[in-house]
């Protein structure tokens, strides 16, 4: 399993919930009595109406034992996922994560309008649901961020692995990007996608080179073209790296829909590399990868590091 499959995996958590979920009974709706704060995680509050709902989530989810004392401890955990990913300043857009809502909704043979009605017969909301779904996806990604910050080789751990292979020094393939956005003003997104789409698909499908996007581009409203210069195998965003190992060089990738509006990556040129840094990087993601692959994964022993550092006061 590769590091993109990992965080995608983490990413989306919140499939616990897939396709062959079966709701539990329906709850009666439950009135919104007076909150108070119940625990502060880093001077961040936690209620005792979040604890409520976040209990008939789990009763929802079918997960057994005290359900006020489960909501409690998954209510603190996602506190410090939600501070760790503001402080690495991830953003998931909102795009992603109503397609994920309408993808489970899909996937459990309801369309969206039944799906919040289920989740608020059950005391939980829709609106909750998303934010659920917004911390697991940027907690995916800040847990990528962590490993790769962490786990980063010295020169003679590079030489002591290259030694243990015969002295082979690993290769990988360095692309040159260049990215290509079809901006959609804030606000306009139901109304523009679809045609910012096809404008885009049509643009790429005449693509022939990275110079000459530029001069494509000056025909069009509101297109930016990035050059992202050379960016090595390992270390190309989780988000695009399949369609630009698929792409290969002088093509594009499929376009995708993102906060600015859609967008695509296109691959000017390829080559092979190697040195040491390559080598660093050929066997940390190696690392990475079967480290994902372990009982509990790095999300596990990220969290527990976040737990073991944050101010925890419970009232």
């Amino acid at each position: 399993m590769t590091i993109h499959n990992v965080v995608k995996r983490a990413a989306l958590a919140f499939a616990l919930l897939g396709s062959t979920a079966v709701f539990a009974p329906l709850l009666p709706t439950q009135a919104q009595a007076a909150s108070e704060v119940s625990v502060v995680v880093n001077r961040q509050p936690i209620t005792t109406f979040q604890i409520r709902q976040r209990a008939a989530f789990l009763q929802l989810r079918r997960v057994g034992g005290n359900a006020t004392q489960k909501a409690t401890e998954e209510l603190i955990d996602e506190e410090l996922k939600k501070q760790e990913i503001r402080r690495r300043g991830i953003n998931v857009p909102d795009s992603a994560i109503d397609e994920a809502y309408a993808r489970f909704a899909a996937e459990n043979n309801m369309n969206e309008q039944q799906l919040a009605e289920v989740l608020s017969r059950a005391g939980f909301s829709a609106d909750a649901f998303k934010d659920y779904i917004r911390v697991q996806m940027g907690w995916g990604q800040a847990v990528q961020a962590h490993m790769r910050s962490s786990e980063r080789m010295s020169e003679q751990d590079v030489v002591q692995r290259m030694l243990a292979q015969g002295g082979q020094k690993p290769s990988t393939t360095e692309y040159t990007l260049q990215q290509v956005i079809f901006v959609i003003p804030e606000g306009q997104r139901g109304a523009m996608l679809g045609q910012r789409k096809r404008e885009a698909d049509g643009m790429r499908s005449r693509f022939q080179s990275c110079d000459a996007t530029y001069t494509f581009a000056k025909g069009l409203r509101d297109v930016t073209v990035r050059d992202l210069g050379r960016v090595a195998q390992p270390e190309l965003p989780p988000r695009w790296k399949d369609d630009i190992i698929r792409a290969g060089n002088g093509k594009t990738t499929p376009v995708q829909e993102t906060e600015r509006g859609v967008e695509y990556i296109a691959v000017c040129s390829s080559r092979s590399i190697s040195d040491d840094k390559v080598a660093a990087m050929v066997f940390q993601s190696s690392d990475l990868a079967k480290l994902g692959e372990q009982s509990g994964g790095p999300d596990g022993a990220f969290l527990k590091e976040l737990r073991d550092k944050a101010q925890i006061s419970r009232r």
